[in-house]
This record gives C-alpha cells, sequence and structure tokens, in this order.
C-alpha cells in the first residue's frame, strides 16, 4: 500500500498550515458572538474579602459576569484532584488565579468591564520556597495541606555504599510549555439546555468530565469537539478557560469566544514544575553502580493538576537505566502558592535525568573512566531489576544507543574568519582565541504509556463504505486529540494498510465517539493506533465473512474467513475457493462498521516500599551535543546534537524526524534558555520579549539514528518516540557546557552569569530537607 505502515506520509493539515488557511481554535467565530475575559488575583496568596461586580454589569455591551458563586454544580475541578476552584471564593492562593470572568460584544468593552470590577484584597504570607512548605511550623495553605505526594523507593541494601561516592544537588527551572498559538475556544449554549464547546485540547472527554460536573449538567448535555490546535507539550491536558466559557454563554445565552493572550497563556496554564534534588552514587573501584540514592522536591504549585503523578514518574526513574543494586529513592510533590505546575513533555523524567547525569559524569571523572565507558559499563538490560521491583521486560537497547552517538562524525573545530558561527554571532564580536569547545553525553528512559494501575484505554470507530462515486471509502472515527503528534497521519496509514482502501477521510475528533484518552504519555500512536487496527479488523472480518456467506462457502470460513480470504488491491480475493470480487461490488450490499476498544497491559500500583509493577514500557535515547562557549561574555552555541534512539516499528519516517528534532530542541531550550522566572510568587516574565525559546539560528541540524527493534506488545511493535529526545537533550548540553569551561554547573538553564566571574563552585544551595546528607561537589573516594 503506497501510504500505508512504514512510508513517509506527509500531514493532511500540512499545507492549510503553511499557507494560513488552517483554522485553529482561535481563528473560530460565529455570528452574534460575544467575547469573554478573565479576571485574575494580582497576590500569590491573599483573603477575598469583598467582590463588587455592579458597576461591570452596567457598562453598555456586557452580557455577563460571573464569579464563584454563578458556578450552579461542582465548584472545583482537576485532573486526578478536584481541588482548583472555578473562580476563587474566599481566599485567592497563586498570582494569577481567576476570580471573575466577563463577557461582552467585543473585547474593548470585556477589558473595561474587567476594570471596573471591585475586588478587596487582603494579602496573606505566601508559601513560595518548596523546601520550607512542609515544615512544621509552616502555615497550611490549603485545607488538604501542602503535600500532594510522597514516594519512597526502597531497593536492596539501603545504605550500602561503594568505595567512591559523589554527591551533590541540583535545581531545575519552571519550563513553560510556550505554545505558539494560545488557549481558545468558542461554546454555544445549546437549545436543550446543554453546551457545545469548540476548543483546543488534549483529552476531549476529562474536559467534558469537569465541564459538565461544574455546570452541574449530565454529560450528554456537554458535547466537545476539538478545534485546531497550535502545539501542546502537556500544556492543554488541564482545564483553562472551558468552564468559564461555559459558564458565560449559558448566562448570556449567546456564542462566547474565550481566548488568551500571551501573558494570560502564560499564567492560565500548568508549566512543567521546578524542581530541587540531592543525588548521592556510590560505585566499585572498576566503575559498578553499587548505590543510587537521592531526595527529590518537586513544587507543584498551588493546586494539584498531575502533580501525584509527575513525582511517580520522577522517583522511578530517577536512578537512570543503570542497573544499581541498592537504592533509596524519595520524593515530595508540594503545594506553594507559586503558579500551579503539571504535566509537560517528559512529565517529571527530564528534571531527574539532568540530575542523574551530571552525576555519571562527576562518577566517571572520580574514576578516571571515559563518561561513556562508564554508562556501558551500568546500562539496564532486558530482564534487569529496576528500583521499583520492575522486571525491564521488553527491548532497550541501551548500549547500542551509547555506541551509535559516540561514533557519528564530530564537527570541525571552531576558526578564525568564522565569527557568524562563534556564541553570539557577530555582534558579540567574540574572540576565537577566547572560546572553548566542549563535548558531552547522556543517556535517558522515559516511561510509555499511563501507570500505576491505571486500565487505560482507547476507542475508535471505522466504517468502510461507498463514496459518491461509488469509490470504495474509509472513515475513522476517533476522539483522539491531534496536537502535532501525527495520528491524523498514523490513523490513514493503518487503514489503508488493515483494509487495502487508499481513500481515508478522519471524522473530526469529539465526544459523540467514545474516548481515546489523553494525548499524553507517548501513547496515542499506540493506543489509538491500536483502536483504528483492532476497529479495521474487525470490519474485515464482517465483510469478509458477509461474501463468504453470500458466495455459499463453507461455514468454518464464514466463522473464520481470514485463513481462506483476504483484501488484496481493492479486491477480496480467496485462492482456495477461486473467488474473487471487487471491493466496490462487496460494498454495494451495504457498508460494514465496527467499534474497537484498546487496552495496554495491566500494570500496579506502588506499595509503602515503592514496589511494583509500575510502567507498561520504556524507550531509550543518547544524546550528544558539542558546543561552544564564550569564556568572556558566558555565551553558548549549540553546535552539534548527535541522537540515537530506541524507536520501536517506525510507521512514518517523516514524522519520526520531526518528533525527535522538536524535543530535542525543547530539550535545547531548558539548557540554556527557558526558565519562568517568579519573584515572590509572581511571574516577572510572562512574554516572549522575556522567556526567550530557540530559534532556527539556535538549534543546529539533528544527526539521528533510529534504533527499531518492535515492541512486542505493542501494535506493530510501535513505540512513542516524541518525549525520550527531550529527556536526554538537556544534560547532554550542560554536560558539554561543563566539559568546556570546567566549573560544575547545578543550576538548570545554564545562564550567562553561571560562566563567568564566579567561584569554581557555582553552589545551588543546601540540599532539599530531609535529604541522607549534604550538598558536597565533588568525588570523595573512600
Amino acid at each position: 500500500m503506497r501510504h500505508g505502515i512504514g512510508q513517509s506520509v506527509r500531514r493532511p493539515d500540512g499545507p492549510a498550515k503553511v499557507n494560513g488557511a488552517f483554522r485553529y481554535a482561535g481563528d473560530l467565530r460565529v455570528p452574534g458572538m460575544l467575547h469573554g475575559r478573565t479576571l485574575r488575583s494580582p497576590h500569590p496568596r491573599a483573603r477575598i474579602v469583598r467582590i463588587d461586580t455592579a458597576a461591570a454589569r452596567r457598562l453598555p455591551g456586557v452580557a455577563a459576569v460571573v464569579t464563584a458563586a454563578d458556578v450552579p454544580g461542582v465548584a472545583t475541578y482537576g485532573l486526578i484532584v478536584a481541588d482548583q476552584p472555578v473562580f476563587a471564593a474566599a481566599e485567592a492562593r497563586y498570582a494569577g488565579e481567576p476570580v471573575a470572568a466577563v463577557a461582552a460584544i467585543d473585547a474593548a468593552t470585556a477589558r473595561r468591564a474587567l476594570a471596573a470590577i471591585e475586588v478587596d484584597y487582603e494579602p496573606l504570607p505566601a508559601g513560595t520556597d518548596p523546601t520550607r512548605v512542609l515544615d512544621p511550623d509552616a502555615p497550611a495553605l490549603h485545607p488538604t495541606g501542602n503535600l500532594y505526594r510522597e514516594i519512597d523507593i526502597r531497593h536492596g541494601g539501603i545504605w550500602a555504599d561503594g568505595p567512591v561516592a559523589v554527591e551533590d544537588t541540583y535545581r531545575v527551572g519552571m519550563q513553560d510549555q510556550a505554545f505558539l498559538a494560545p488557549e481558545a475556544a468558542l461554546v454555544i449554549p445549546a437549545a436543550d439546555g446543554g453546551v457545545d464547546l469548540m476548543v483546543a485540547t488534549q483529552w476531549l472527554h476529562s474536559d467534558r468530565e469537569q465541564v459538565a460536573a461544574c455546570l452541574g449538567l449530565p454529560e450528554e448535555l456537554v458535547r466537545l469537539t476539538l478545534a485546531g490546535v497550535g502545539g501542546a507539550f502537556g500544556g492543554r491536558e488541564d482545564i483553562t478557560l472551558q468552564i468559564h466559557g461555559a459558564l458565560l454563554a449559558r448566562s448570556a445565552q449567546a456564542p462566547i469566544r474565550i481566548a488568551y493572550d500571551r501573558v494570560e497563556s502564560f499564567l492560565g496554564h500548568p508549566p512543567r514544575p521546578p524542581a530541587r534534588m540531592w543525588f548521592r552514587h556510590t560505585a566499585t573501584r572498576a566503575g559498578e553502580l553499587v548505590s543510587v540514592r537521592a531526595r527529590l522536591v518537586f513544587d507543584g504549585g498551588a493546586y494539584t493538576s498531575s502533580s501525584p503523578a509527575v513525582l511517580a514518574n520522577a522517583v522511578t526513574h530517577a536512578a537512570g537505566p543503570y542497573r544499581v543494586a541498592h537504592a533509596r529513592l524519595h520524593g515530595v510533590a508540594v503545594r506553594t502558592n507559586n503558579p500551579p505546575c503539571g504535566a509537560m513533555r517528559g512529565f517529571g523524567v527530564p528534571q531527574v535525568t539532568i540530575g542523574h547525569e551530571a552525576q555519571m559524569d562527576r562518577l566517571a571523572d572520580a574514576l578516571g573512566l571515559d563518561p561513556v565507558e562508564l554508562r556501558v559499563r551500568n546500562a539496564v538490560r532486558p530482564g534487569d531489576v529496576l528500583p521499583t521491583g520492575q522486571v525491564l521486560a521488553g527491548p532497550l537497547p541501551a548500549r547500542e544507543l551509547l555506541h551509535l552517538v559516540a561514533a557519528r562524525p564530530l564537527p570541525p573545530p571552531p576558526a578564525a574568519g568564522s565569527e557568524l558561527s562563534l556564541p553570539g554571532g557577530l555582534p558579540a564580536g567574540a574572540d576565537v582565541r577566547r572560546v572553548r569547545r566542549g563535548i558531552g553525553y547522556a543517556l535517558g528512559y522515559k516511561n510509555l504509556l499511563f501507570s500505576e494501575g491505571m486500565d487505560d484505554s482507547a476507542m475508535a470507530r471505522v466504517r468502510l463504505d461507498l463514496d459518491e462515486d461509488g469509490s470504495p471509502r474509509v472513515r475513522v472515527h476517533s476522539a483522539c486529540a491531534e496536537v502535532g503528534q501525527g495520528f491524523v497521519t498514523v490513523a490513514g496509514q493503518i487503514a489503508r494498510t488493515e483494509l487495502g482502501v487508499e481513500q481515508v477521510v478522519l471524522a473530526p475528533a469529539d465526544t459523540s465517539v467514545g474516548s481515546a484518552g489523553s494525548t499524553s504519555a507517548s501513547r496515542q500512536t499506540w493506543m489509538s493506533g491500536g483502536a483504528v487496527r483492532g476497529a479495521c479488523v474487525a470490519v474485515a472480518d464482517r465483510l469478509l465473512a458477509r461474501v463468504a456467506r453470500a458466495a455459499g462457502l463453507p461455514a468454518r470460513v464464514v466463522e473464520m474467513p481470514r485463513h481462506s480470504l483476504r483484501i488484496v488491491a481493492g479486491e477480496i480475493v480467496g485462492a482456495e475457493a477461486g473467488l474473487r470480487i471487487g471491493l466496490a461490488d462487496a460494498l454495494s450490499h451495504g457498508p460494514v462498521e465496527a467499534e474497537f476498544t484498546f487496552h495496554h497491559r495491566r500494570t500496579t500500583a506502588l506499595d509503602a516500599a515503592g514496589q511494583g509493577d509500575p510502567h507498561v514500557a520504556f524507550a531509550a535515547a543518547a544524546h550528544r551535543a558539542v558546543v561552544d562557549v564564550d569564556l568572556d561574555l558566558g555565551l553558548v552555541r549549540v553546535v552539534s546534537m548527535a541522537l540515537a534512539q530506541d524507536c520501536g516499528t517506525v510507521l512514518n519516517p517523516l514524522a519520526l524526524r520531526g518528533q525527535v528534532e522538536g524535543g530535542t530542541a525543547q530539550g535545547l531550550g531548558l539548557a540554556v534558555m527557558e526558565e519562568l522566572v517568579t519573584d515572590g510568587g509572581r511571574v516577572v516574565n510572562p512574554t516572549f520579549h522575556d522567556y526567550l525559546l530557540p530559534t532556527a539560528a539556535d538549534v543546529p541540524e539533528l544527526d539521528f539514528v533510529a534504533v527499531t527493534e518492535p515492541q512486542p506488545d505493542a501494535p506493530y511493535g510501535v513505540k512513542g518516540v516524541g518525549e525520550t529526545p527531550t529527556c536526554t537533550a538537556t544534560p547532554a548540553i550542560v554536560a558539554a557546557i561543563r566539559a568546556a569551561v570546567g566549573r560544575d554547573l547545578r543550576s538548570v538553564p545554564v545562564r550567562p552569569r553561571d560562566l563567568v566571574d564566579l567561584s569554581p563552585s557555582g553552589a545551588v544551595g543546601p540540599a532539599p530537607s530531609g535529604a541522607d546528607g549534604p550538598a558536597a561537589g565533588g568525588a570523595t573516594p573512600r
């Protein structure tokens, strides 16, 4: 099949996105619609004494004003725990928390209405230091307390040590998803008392469940359709403006367009949680890991979001993809009055990969070993027991990845006359004699799909019929949110491969079909791809059975038609029966339709000792980074990135390339520029003027090698590919910078100030509270 599995099929929405014709959520308009806007608290923590909306309601052109008093159903929502208020009522717990929303005839009137709302705040002491909010004397920031989750993994002899030890503390900043299309939705009140939402999201059915609960409506009266999504990366998993828009639409009885600007987008969705991490690694003098101890503090911000699951990923991956007989891995996710944090590409794993890979480099230095060789000696193999007690069952070619990436050719060294390619480019005027080159490596692994016993599933509906011209056509209906990962391409490839029909139509994703789950956790090609494949197989079986029955073939053929009949190039062929019939003729008696729900293998939750079988499968990646550093200005240029990745069966080589390049670029951003900075709980850089993103000038061409060992229990042997390179790109770049400047770098992103005129220690402060030992740089041979 020309456009089937294994082919580089182009995205069907690609041309429209390039020429500007694609309709993103923010482009949606209908006649008579109103404009919604949200009023947000300026305080990280404050008691709300009074809200007076009378003046706003009197403004000409204002159709609706809603506050917490106008929520008819449940007052709170949340992905895992419903602890986030639709609107702050008695207390605002972060700067940017919604307090009210308005709908008006235009955006300018809506802004004036917000300014007319009077809110009296009584500021309260804010808890913004995640290492202090669990202190005995710390005030409770929420009725449920300041701890979202605590995990303690104990594996082997938890106090065992080797003769060579390294320990240190690391800090990772708050990275935003920074998708280019801010949040937007169009909400239309329906005649049946329900609402229709067209919204850019990652999980239609989860949105529906939460919106319906807060509106006090049955779920069937809340209908969602996926609008065009301009990037997500985890930032559209949580509810943002959906409930506000629905409340306004029902109050005004008019369509509502609600959309964020860039500042509000930065405040409105949960970014990657910042982390403070302490690690201690010990090894034999021959370089075999003996023990790993870690203490992690993740700042979940003001509300739960997905912090418990992010923490589970972080702690279970904290030892890295290495064989270690003894481990004590402890982590907490805590509540603060910083902005709520949650899901972002890598989901807790990028933070700990930064830590454990820095430790492997320090250990290599202490042992006098090549850093790649140390990793190769200790990399996990199938059959190894992980710190959780889970046996690594599937393929994970970690050693092969390291050998492959280390063998890639290196770029030429910087030379005089190459100022344009030096750090900072021509304006920086770097002196080539003061530019140092560094090379760094990182190995990491990332779980795939949902974990810890969740009965995850995805449903798809497939219909095989004839189009208006009488040609066979496949219709695929799935609620899978297309956020750039490529399901719109892969679904068609699967249908063509299974049914032998070139014409495939993908119906809009909506809640009229069963849930596909979230577009996250590297799961949709595996899960929704598996659902589409299963539905296609069911359609083929029903059609073949119908043909066999009509042809008078034996009952055994009717019951198991695939043993005798198959679909080939638009025909149904049965060699034994001497049957050959065109698909169009077979479908002249009517269409064939089937639904299929796909489930992955069951996992288990962690027990009190952190033991269990929590993850479905894993994928690994190894990066090599080459950087140039201007020693005078502290500027960094990433010269080269090489990546070897464990990809499973490749369904679409072109799409694979896009995913690994994007994941690498996002890891580069975290390494050297991306951080949402807070001061006293307030975000101080919520614009693209101050929150910097990598551009084409910052991201080098990726030297990429795919290792394609199939995953046995996955459809076609696939593995998710988008998250793993984000986990390893950052530590590889930081390692290269460290090698170039000869300084300990314990804070990410690395800033120019970290590289110029600092003491060699580069310390980031004390170890997280409760850690097994103090922060201490360097190696401690014993």
